[in-house]
């Protein structure tokens, strides 16, 4: 009767306690943030979670429907000037294939020039420049598209995800996120000059442990062919290492701007709550804490049946 009595008391202590709550929660919206603004009807169309078609890519260039700027650019690697065509600029077209046309005539020819006389070194530069050239065309046609896709949202993930595929730090630059181009720049120049130094000496290592080695070449050299291979192999591990790290910090940027191009329409308010109430503990609650378990192998709680404590409950919502 009287543990009976007491748990009514304890009940109604509980009940009459005012519960503390705290308010300093995140909206419930920010956890549904999708790709675009939720009430752009043209959301789902500019999302990343659909694979590449060619039917959603020829339906899009044909203007027969919209098209996400992730299938715009891929497409466009290949069909060159289809941005411009789903960009509606078709005054570009001229331009884009009359400099491709050009610049990659004339690399062939200057080509053709140095291989029937080798001598011709201009014409092997030449080639060089006006590939180059043609390359440069090329990347200029993609950047176009990605920059004059239309999307009426501010916030485009899918944009600054190829901006920092096209230019390391661009998307960082479109996020407002202008402190993180001296990183990112820094990590990738730093990695080249460490890939530079340590090709040259790997170069160099390996010539010297091939005239070592070599029993038709009178080698002087002070540095013995154990020594040369030694060094070559640590400046070829250093190199790989480099080049680990170029790809490493590009990568690494082009998560970044994708991440948070995605977090800019994340809001946060003062509505996170935290709710402390008080409560009865018992050990066949959830708040009973179990310290073993019995012959059979069920738990045992950690009090005896029928006892009672009064406590407190936490409750976090965010």
């Amino acid at each position: 009767m009287n543990g009976r009595i007491r748990k009514i008391l304890l009940l109604l202590v509980c009940l009459a306690a005012l519960p503390a709550v705290s308010r300093a929660q995140f909206k419930e919206e920010a956890f549904n943030q999708s790709y675009v603004n939720p009430a752009d009807s043209t959301a789902q169309k500019d999302s990343v979670d659909k694979m590449w078609t060619f039917r959603e890519f020829y339906r899009g260039v044909t203007h027969k429907d919209s098209l996400r700027i992730g299938s715009m650019f891929a497409g466009a690697t290949v069909f060159i000037g289809a941005e411009q065509i789903y960009n509606r600029q078709y005054w570009k077209l001229p331009i884009v294939y009359g400099g491709l046309g050009a610049t990659v005539g004339l690399g062939f020819h200057y080509r053709q020039q140095y291989k029937a006389d080798e001598t011709q070194t201009h014409a092997k530069d030449m080639a060089t420049l006006m590939f180059a050239s043609a390359g440069l065309i090329y990347w200029g046609t993609l950047m176009d598209g990605v920059v004059n896709y239309k999307l009426d949202v501010p916030n485009q993930p899918g944009k600054a995800t190829l901006y920092s595929i096209l230019l390391p730090g661009l998307g960082q630059a479109y996020n407002g996120e202008y402190w993180k181009i001296p990183i990112y720049w820094g990590g990738l120049i730093g990695s080249y000059h460490f890939y530079s130094t340590n090709n040259t000496n790997y170069k160099r290592y390996k010539r010297i442990h091939n005239e070592a080695t070599n029993p038709e070449a009178e080698y002087t050299g002070a540095i013995t062919a154990e020594r040369a291979v030694y060094y070559r192999d640590v400046f070829r591990r250093f190199r790989d290492y480099s080049t680990v790290a170029m790809i490493g910090f590009y990568l690494l940027q082009v998560i970044d701007a994708n991440v948070f191009a995605y977090m800019q329409d994340f809001e946060v308010n003062d509505d996170l709550s935290m709710r402390v109430t008080p409560t009865v503990i018992t050990p066949y609650t959830n708040y009973a804490m179990n310290t073993g378990r019995d012959g059979a192998g069920f738990r045992m709680p950690s009090v005896a049946p029928g006892a009672e404590a009064l406590g407190m409950r936490i409750g976090f919502t965010f």
